[in-house]
């Protein structure tokens, strides 16, 4: 089979042909290649030895010298290329102690993770295929080269890894492998969070979000999300539901689009039911507050996976509000504009509806009516330039210094209620009338 790959990576192979190296594309982007999907990056593995790959390229840099890699500049573009190599042992469930070069692509290939991922490319070649990759991609399934107990005690991250493929291309968990997944996968605690991160956010951005229930299933979230445990074990019986709350989860995952936010928001919206559940006598199951508690446990989560500010305080304020507790009016979407901000104000409409979709049919009949009603007052407050906050406000605090306030709180306060007047009606967004209604406010306190 021949395949199509990038000029700079020919280049790169044959450049170490010449010289008397094997050299071969390797891993990913051959997997991707094969199965016509865009690869994101192309990656080397050579016979050569660091030096040697060094002295035959005018730009490199050492980006992990010491497993072997050199990066290869060319253009604009950096290409990894890796000598041969069988990895010596694994002190921290994740990384070699140490490593030892080889002349042989086969003992480097029985190294890597799944056999999809254990095939080599070269012009001269063709594909090398020593563990059945491609016949792996043809049945669909994801399996652990050679002994799945030896490749997840090296790499306890590539459990997660498993599940992770399997969502980005739609595949099953070979049993073998599920099985190993089953046993080890206590040892995903002993990874950094910021590893388990960067996989759920993989996972989730795919094109089937909904496979994180395969992570419940073999005890990955257990170990890594306990939280997703406790809403797939929660039920929900009330007029707007005929799901559990983790099926209902699993559902609003795929109406929503892959946004980073969105996803995440999803995923998390509803963590706070299993705390927050109430039964009647009748068996109806209420779930009273689980938008604040949920919001605080997203807090918890996100912070605790080491992610960055800004994600965490947008998911946060997503989930918080995804029930949208404003009223279904101009003045209500005013309000909620304030609150979210106008950034975050459109994803929210999406979190709502994405949410009622993982609902039954009476309560998407009842929500999304009133979403597409929420919808046409957001155009026409936003058509009208109404003023949503302070900074769109027609008075500010140097306005009410000139009039005779001072400083501190009480201007802020102020402020404040001015805003909220006009929230309620924009007409009301002059200088003339806010400068008298705050003087009112000061002189009635």
């Amino acid at each position: 089979m021949r395949m199509e790959i990038p000029a700079h990576v020919a280049f790169i192979i044959d450049t170490l042909e010449k010289a008397g190296f094997e050299a071969y594309a390797v891993g990913g982007c051959v997997r991707d290649t094969i199965l016509g999907r865009e690869p994101g990056d192309w990656d080397v593995t050579t016979s050569a030895r660091p030096g040697q790959v060094k002295r035959l390229f005018r730009r490199t840099a050492d980006t992990g010298i010491k497993h072997g890699t050199v990066t290869v500049l060319l253009g604009g573009d950096g290409y990894e290329v890796t000598t041969y190599r069988i990895d010596g042992e694994y002190e921290d469930a994740r990384h070699p102690k140490e490593v030892a070069f080889t002349a042989s692509l086969t003992e480097d290939l029985k190294r890597r993770d799944f056999t999809i991922n254990a095939m080599a490319y070269s012009p001269k070649a063709g594909i090398i295929d020593e563990f059945e990759g491609m016949e792996d991609l043809k049945r669909g399934i994801i399996r652990a080269v050679g002994n799945a107990k030896e490749r997840f005690t090296e790499d306890a991250l590539r459990m997660l890894r498993a599940v992770r493929f399997s969502a980005q291309l739609g595949f099953a968990v070979e049993g073998e492998t599920a099985a190993a997944v089953r046993e080890m996968a206590g040892r995903l605690s002993l990874i950094s969070k910021e590893r388990i991160q960067a996989e759920l956010d993989k996972l989730l951005l795919s094109g089937h979000p909904e496979y994180i229930r395969r992570a419940y299933e073999l005890g990955i979230t257990a170990v890594i999300l306990p939280e997703f445990d406790r809403i797939m074990e929660a039920p929900q019986r009330n007029r707007y539901h005929d799901l559990s709350v983790g099926e209902h989860t699993l559902k609003t995952l795929q109406h929503v689009r892959a946004d980073h936010l969105l996803r995440w928001t999803m995923l998390l919206h509803d963590f706070g039911k299993p705390k927050a559940s109430l039964t009647d006598p009748d068996g109806t199951i209420h779930f009273h507050g689980h938008a604040k508690i949920s919001a605080e446990l997203a807090k918890g989560i996100l912070k605790g996976l080491k992610f960055d500010n800004a994600t965490l305080e947008a998911v946060t304020k997503l989930v918080y509000y995804h029930d949208f507790p404003f009223p279904v009016s101009k003045a209500g979407v005013r309000k909620a504009l304030n609150c979210l901000g106008e950034e975050l104000f459109p994803l929210l409409l999406e979190v709502c509806e994405a949410d009622s979709r993982g609902k039954n049919r009476y309560a998407q009949e009842t929500y999304l009516p009133k979403l597409l009603a929420i919808r046409e007052h957001y155009r026409e407050v936003r058509e009208a330039g109404d003023c949503v906050s302070l900074k769109d406000l027609a008075i500010n605090g140097r306005d009410l210094i000139a009039a005779g306030m001072k400083p501190g709180k009480e201007l802020g306060d102020a402020l404040e209620r001015c805003l909220e007047e006009v929230l309620g009606d924009p007409e009301k967004n002059t200088r003339e009338y806010l400068l008298e209604s705050a003087l009112r406010q000061i002189e009635g306190s």
